[in-house]
């Protein structure tokens, strides 16, 4: 086992344990797609029965009920289409045995604890007409999925040098009281800087002005960024999923619920 792996597997044992605590109640954030989607991000909300989604351009997050039903499986069937790959990012639960899982790596969710948020003087907000310039960033450096009109889901902020951008970061997911930051990426050309760190910050600043808490997602294979997150202070909370199953080619009658891998 290489050291990398080794340290994976420790950030996935923790947040493993963390996940077996008793739960007191349940956490806006075990859920944070639905309570975005029926909550500040409610005009984003394509729905069917109790399944909402992000239109296919601004981002891939679902949001199914916590228990889902083989009716709920059919809703979201019926919004993807026959033979759609679904992103079901943060689901955890069963899947029908006719959906096939084609995609999962173990995530972890971050809070904010002890961030010292602050402005950044050469911070500037992106909007639509950067779009082309972030996607280009985004394909370098693999942060993770950002589409066209993701840019319109909250505050997203750059640095640029010599005219290009070098690093941004923005807000994604929005359940009340709390933001996620997203889109943390840095051109290869300008590590080293801490160009991401004073982004981060700086997101994290407009958060709290608008009183609300930052938290974000990363794989736990990440573990350079979780390193860096927990020493700004965030705190691990939990572990996640981040798969993708294809709906069923043809719809078929209720079936029994098969346990992830």
């Amino acid at each position: 086992m290489t050291t990398e792996t080794s340290t994976a597997a420790t950030v996935i044992d923790r947040a493993a344990r963390l996940d077996a605590l008793p739960a007191e109640t349940p956490h806006i954030l075990d859920n944070p797609a639905l309570a975005s989607l029926t909550g500040p991000h409610a005009r984003f909300a394509e729905r069917r029965g109790r399944v909402l989604r992000y239109p296919v351009d601004v981002t891939g997050w679902v949001a199914l009920p916590d228990e889902p039903d083989a009716k709920d499986w059919a809703d979201l069937a019926a919004l993807a289409g026959p033979g759609a790959e679904v992103p079901l990012s943060g689901y955890c639960g069963r899947l029908p045995d006719d959906w096939e899982v084609t995609f999962r790596i173990s995530g972890v969710q971050l809070v904010d604890e002890s961030l010292a948020a602050a402005p950044d003087p050469e911070a500037v907000r992106l909007g639509p007409a950067d779009v082309p310039e972030m996607l280009d960033l985004v394909a370098r450096t693999r942060p993770g999925p950002f589409l066209h009109r993701t840019v319109e889901l909250g505050t997203y902020l750059g640095i640029r040098r010599n005219g290009t951008l070098a690093a941004m970061a923005g807000e994604r997911l929005h359940p009340p009281g709390w933001t996620e930051i997203s889109a943390v990426c840095t051109d290869p050309a300008a590590r080293g800087q801490g160009l991401g760190t004073r982004l981060v910050r700086a997101v994290a600043h407009g958060i709290r002005e608008r009183g609300e808490t930052p938290f974000l997602h990363t794989a736990a294979a990440n573990t350079d960024a979780i390193r860096l997150y927990e020493s700004l202070g965030f705190r691990l909370r939990r572990g996640t999923a981040f798969l993708a199953a294809r709906v069923p080619r043809r719809p078929t009658a209720e079936r029994g619920a098969a346990r992830l891998p």
